[in-house]
C-alpha cells in the first residue's frame, strides 16, 4: 500500500516537472494566427449550436430548409477551421502552461485539462462529419454555400439515416458540456486564480500593450 502511494506521488511529481520544463522552453502567448482561428471557431460554433436548437422544432417549410442549409454550411466551415487549427498547432508549438501554475496544480488536474482539450478537438471534427453523413444518408447532398457540391459520405438509406441522427445530437450536447467546462475553467483562472492565463489567447495582450506605450 505504501509502495503504491509513493509511486502515485512520484508519477504526480514527474507530470508536474514535465509541464514546468515545457513552460520554461516555450513562448507565453499563442501566435496571432492561432488566436484568430480560435475566436473564429468559437463564434462559428456558437452560431451553429444556436441555429441547431432553433431550427430543430420548426415545421417543414422553405424557411426550415434554408436554415438547415445554413447549418450544414456552418458545420463544414467549423470542420475546415478545426483542421486548419490542428495543422497550425502541429507546425507551431503552442505555449506551455506557466511553471508557477503547474507547480500549484495537481497532476490529475493537468491530465484532465489536456484530455478535455483533446476531446474538444475530436468532437469539433466528429460532430460536423456525423451531420454530413446524416444528410447524405437522408438523400440531401451538401452544396457548400449553394455553389460547391460536396461528396456524399454515405449512400442514401433512410434506415441508416435514422441510426446516425441521434449520434449527431449526442455529439453536439457533449461538445456543449465541454465548452461550458472550458469556459468555466477560463473564467476561474481569470477572476479567481488571477493568473493571467487568458491573456495567452486574448486578441490583445493588455500587459504587452502597456509595456509598449511610450512614457508621457
Amino acid at each position: 500500500m505504501t509502495k503504491s502511494i509513493k509511486l502515485n506521488e512520484f508519477d504526480g511529481c514527474s507530470t508536474r516537472l514535465r509541464f514546468m520544463i515545457e513552460a520554461a522552453r516555450e513562448p507565453q502567448r499563442y501566435t496571432t494566427t492561432a488566436i484568430l482561428l480560435h475566436w473564429l471557431s468559437a463564434l462559428a460554433v456558437l452560431g451553429l449550436l444556436m441555429l441547431g436548437w432553433y431550427m430543430a422544432d420548426l415545421p417543414l417549410s422553405p424557411q426550415r430548409l434554408k436554415l438547415f442549409n445554413w447549418h450544414k454550411w456552418a458545420g463544414v466551415s467549423v470542420l475546415g477551421l478545426t483542421l486548419m487549427r490542428l495543422l497550425w498547432r502541429w507546425t507551431h508549438r503552442p505555449p506551455a502552461l506557466p511553471a508557477e501554475l503547474v507547480g500549484q496544480t495537481q497532476a490529475w488536474q493537468l491530465r484532465l485539462a489536456r484530455a478535455t482539450h483533446v476531446t474538444m478537438y475530436g468532437l469539433l471534427l466528429l460532430v460536423p462529419l456525423i451531420g454530413w453523413a446524416y444528410s447524405s444518408a437522408s438523400g440531401f447532398s451538401v452544396v457548400l454555400f449553394g455553389v460547391l457540391p460536396l461528396p456524399d459520405l454515405l449512400p442514401k438509406d433512410q434506415a441508416l439515416a435514422q441510426w446516425v441522427k441521434p449520434w449527431h445530437a449526442v455529439g453536439a450536447y457533449s461538445l456543449c458540456a465541454l465548452i461550458a467546462l472550458h469556459l468555466a475553467a477560463a473564467l476561474k483562472h481569470q477572476f479567481v486564480g488571477k493568473d493571467g492565463l487568458m491573456r495567452r489567447m486574448w486578441p490583445a495582450d493588455p500587459a504587452r500593450r502597456v509595456a509598449q506605450e511610450p512614457l508621457s
